[in-house]
């Protein structure tokens, strides 16, 4: 294999592995916030936001690996 198949597999390689704790994490938060909702219906404006907040920073983590998966396809 030369270099470019080694650049190529480090880039798919960063966004699959990349994706795979923000995918969990944000399941953990859905099934979370779904368990407080049950629970106590009234504080739905307070979970929801709190839920919006988790999900958001969780993504960040993936768009880090998007953004590093981009730079070693095209730049490295």
């Amino acid at each position: 294999m030369d270099a470019q198949a080694f650049k190529l597999l480090g880039a798919g390689l960063s966004m699959g592995l990349g994706a795979i704790g923000p995918g969990i994490g944000i399941g953990l938060i859905g099934y979370g916030a779904l368990q407080a909702l049950g629970r106590n219906p009234e504080a739905r404006g307070s979970i929801l936001t709190y839920m919006i907040l988790a999900i958001v920073l969780a993504e960040a983590v993936a768009i880090y690996a998007l953004v590093m998966g981009i730079l070693l396809a095209m730049v490295v």
